[in-house]
């Protein structure tokens, strides 16, 4: 790994930052922009979700490539590819005449945020040693949490300012800035060993990728679990996934390599961002029910809350990544899952008397909680690995998060609706029942709080092993 090149790192860390930003801002800008497009396109609200959907099955279905793809390439030509597919998917979605064309765009931009989610820690972490990777983590962190937050705030205001296609025509200035600099900051990286390609693999994990996503947005109510097409593709899904670790665990080349699962301190790392990132998408979907529905606030309040989420983990991501530099990951990742998951159980707590100040201070806890953990976990666990497996690392611990947190959301979502009907017997849901909400609440917050031994497992140091003796670890029986 070469860690010293002419120009300033932060420069580095600047122009992944402007990538990923990008992505992160388009995707939350266009949720609150679909009854625009069903407006302009005369839609219905199925059609309509295909707009953030193939976005996201497109990205799923990429990201095992990018591993592969960057050995090819080299990490810098792939990340510099992945920012000009963005730009043209862009280009593409604001030009539009059709609903087609616009999800073609969303497709195209999906494969481009594929290529580029997995490689921007990878390509920080190819310009700091392994002592300082936190604090600058921590600040990519800090940014790449707030943008999920505000994009729906900027998705609306360019809403009553422009119209839909502004949401697309705002990523090109910056993505042609992020595809200039990064022609000159980006350290080169020359292509490695070339492996053949892994067809059979890649077929199978992007089969099963995509019909599960398919699948799960399918499944919104209870009696799409009594449809045997849904459960068809859940059944054929499920299949190609199991298949593709048996295929993997049997090759001489994989496209993954799962047996870095073997390394106790990256297994450990993705259990608890799993498990974190459950609970982040829980709470995106039971936070509006508990505000609106349970307290009776508006939206905005919604909104308000939410925020001071992101505010906290953006604040307690940098300093989580300080901590993780100067004392390691247990101690830090620890506090960040007690804080996390005792205001996850708080929030289970609340009743509709309940004033909306509590809520904030919990989703500051929760704030807190997940800027000490998500970011510090991820970052010790990606320096548990080999440097040549970096890429292939951030890639499974991204795939890993999206399907376990896209499954959790179905289960919770058909809970709901379950025993909020029942609550309402059997006819319109009531709204002011908050015992299937509080459940739910309580579930996620034990969940959280069920990791903690894997934080205190976590090795330390986390090179206590010997560098050497990683990779004999990693080959095939």
């Amino acid at each position: 790994m070469e860690l010293t090149f002419a120009v300033p790192r932060w420069l580095v860390v600047v122009n992944v930052l402007l990538g990923t930003l990008t992505v992160s801002l388009n995707n939350s800008s266009l949720n609150p922009a679909l009854p625009a497009f069903m407006e302009a396109f005369d839609i219905g609200p199925l059609l309509a979700t295909w707009i953030v959907a193939a976005f996201m099955v497109s990205m799923g279905m990429t990201m095992p490539l990018t591993s592969f793809l960057s050995q090819r390439m080299g990490r810098k030509s792939l990340y510099l590819w992945g920012v000009a597919l963005f730009v043209c998917g862009s280009l593409l979605g604001a030009l539009a005449n059709s609903i087609a064309l616009v999800i073609t765009a969303r497709v195209v931009q999906g494969i481009a945020s594929g290529l580029m989610i997995p490689l921007s820690l990878a390509i920080i972490f190819s310009v700091y040693a392994k002592g300082e990777r936190g604090r600058v983590t921590g600040l990519w962190g800090a940014a790449v949490m707030l943008a999920p937050a505000l994009g729906p705030l900027c998705g609306s205001l360019m809403l009553e300012w422009f119209s839909w296609r502004s949401l697309f025509l705002m990523n090109v200035p910056i993505g042609l800035l992020a595809l200039v600099l990064g022609i000159g900051v980006l350290p080169a990286s020359a292509p490695s060993e070339r492996k053949p390609f892994d067809l059979a693999g890649y077929l199978l994990i992007a089969t099963g990728i995509g019909l599960l996503m398919v699948a799960v947005g399918r499944l919104r109510h209870a009696e799409a679990l009594a449809d045997p097409f849904n459960l068809g593709l859940l059944l054929v899904a499920i299949l190609c996934l199991v298949a593709f670790v048996r295929l993997e665990l049997n090759r001489a080349a994989p496209l993954l390599n799962l047996r870095i699962f073997a390394l106790r301190g990256y297994r450990l790392s993705v259990i608890i961002a799993v498990v974190q990132s459950v609970g982040m998408f829980e709470c995106l979907v039971l936070l509006p029910l508990l505000v609106q529905m349970v307290m009776g606030y508006s939206a905005i309040w919604t909104g308000l809350s939410l925020l001071c989420t992101a505010l906290f983990a953006s604040l307690f991501g940098h300093l989580g990544g300080k901590w993780l530099d100067r004392h390691g990951p247990r101690g830090v990742v620890f506090w960040g899952l007690l804080l996390t998951g005792g205001a996850t159980l708080g929030l289970g707590l609340l009743d509709a008397g309940t004033s909306i100040a509590v809520v904030f201070i919990l989703m500051m806890v929760r704030g807190a909680g997940l800027g000490l953990s998500y970011l510090p976990i991820t970052t010790a666990g990606l320096d548990a690995l080999p440097e040549p497996m970096v890429t292939q690392g951030a890639a499974m611990n991204n795939i890993s998060r999206r399907l376990v947190s896209s499954l959790a959301i179905v289960v919770a979502s058909l809970w709901l609706e379950l025993r909020l009907a029942g609550e309402a017997g059997g006819g319109a849901v009531s709204m002011a029942s908050p015992g299937a909400i509080r459940e739910v609440f309580m579930a996620t917050g034990i969940l959280i709080l069920l990791a903690l031994p894997c934080a205190w497992r976590f090795p330390l140091p986390v090179s206590d092993e010997p560098a050497e003796a990683l990779p004999s670890a990693l080959e095939h029986r």
